[in-house]
């Protein structure tokens, strides 16, 4: 029945990207004027994901992105933007951003709602040019369970799921830096973060270093790791760095990512992970290779942890402004896979 399935689920898809592969004009959802601006932002992706190179699997991903603000003067102005992604559906959630701002460009800005901490907006990723979204829960997980619990994210997050207020200045010689606080929330008593990044943006290598801290009191059932236990103890700590460099076409990422956990009741869920990456652009190809390395067992020998090694290179084909085709192939928890698909951006 396998066999028999394959060919068709495969054929299917690729008659899907023919179709929507089709020229199209972008369409800018935005509006503007002296006062008032507007912006609907997003992408779509569609394809297809073989565990163990046998029967493909259906996986979609998409998010939605909508921000408003308003100019006061020259300096000052307020917003409000609201997001909705497939990871926050997976997880019974209706939003992924929903906060007001106020900014000053002389200063910085102030937000408040629920968002990503300071820490992580001022974080980097790994480069990626495939549609498996490995730098926010991975894609590929949702087909290929984990053997273990596996720290996937190498950015450092406390969720978005309590209300914040981050506070991060505008880039003074290339350096900015921020602070969170998040309260309100069952499943922590507080939790502050710190952030900071080093930006080097012009020249023929550009660079971005980026370091973040936070502290969180009392986790109880708490977790923004999608593959990890949920976690119960007296008080958790992370902290994490990255840097981007950028030669050319070429760009390389080095992240990590620290947890400690003191007194955790249950499976071990802290640990440590840490990523590599590099991607090439060419005209409307690129490549990346990327590796993620998680271990949840650093800590608390008396609880079994497990460590797990990710292995991903990716194509990509930009067919057009708001079109790309791309590949990936890779080995995670001892399972070797390949997916395709299609993402359409606006």
């Amino acid at each position: 029945m396998k066999n028999f399935m394959r060919p068709i689920l495969w054929a299917q898809f690729l008659w899907f990207v023919f179709l929507t592969g089709t020229p199209a004009s972008a369409v800018e959802l935005k509006y503007s004027s002296d006062d008032f601006s507007f912006d609907l932002t997003g992408y779509g992706t569609a394809g297809l994901l073989e565990p163990d190179f046998d029967t493909p699997e259906f996986i979609g991903d998409w998010r939605v992105r909508a921000a408003a603000a308003y100019k006061f003067d020259g300096i000052n102005s307020i917003g409000a933007v609201y997001a909705l992604d497939a990871a926050a559906v997976d997880e019974n959630k209706f939003f992924r951003e929903a906060f007001a701002y106020w900014q000053n460009n002389k200063i910085g800005r102030l937000e408040i709602g629920l968002t990503d901490s300071i820490a992580r907006k001022l974080g980097v990723g790994l480069p990626d040019v495939g549609g498996l979204r490995v730098n926010d829960k991975p894609l590929f997980y949702k087909k290929i369970t984990p053997d273990g619990p596996v720290i996937s994210d190498t950015t450092l997050t406390t969720g978005r799921s309590a209300p914040r207020i981050n506070i991060a200045s505008i880039p003074i010689h290339g350096v900015q830096y921020g602070l969170s606080v998040s309260g309100l929330s069952h499943h922590y008593d507080y939790a502050t973060d710190f952030g900071i990044k080093i930006r080097q943006p012009s020249g023929k290598i550009k660079t971005a270093y980026a370091f973040g801290a936070s502290f969180m009191s009392r986790p109880d059932g708490y977790r923004t790791d999608a593959y990890t236990p949920r976690v119960t103890a007296d008080w958790r700590t992370q902290i994490s760095g990255g840097v981007n460099v950028q030669y050319n076409s070429w760009m390389f990422g080095i992240t990590g990512r620290l947890i400690y956990d003191e007194n955790p009741i249950g499976r071990a869920s802290d640990g440590v992970a840490a990523g590599a990456g590099v991607s090439y652009d060419i005209l409307n190809y690129s490549l990346s290779l990327t590796y993620i390395f998680s271990d949840t067992d650093i800590w608390h020998h008396d609880i079994a942890g497990y460590i797990d090694h990710t292995a991903i290179a990716s194509f990509r084909y930009k067919y057009s402004e708001n079109i790309d085709l791309w590949l990936s192939g890779g080995l995670t928890t001892q399972t070797p896979f390949w997916a395709a698909g299609l993402r359409i951006s606006f």
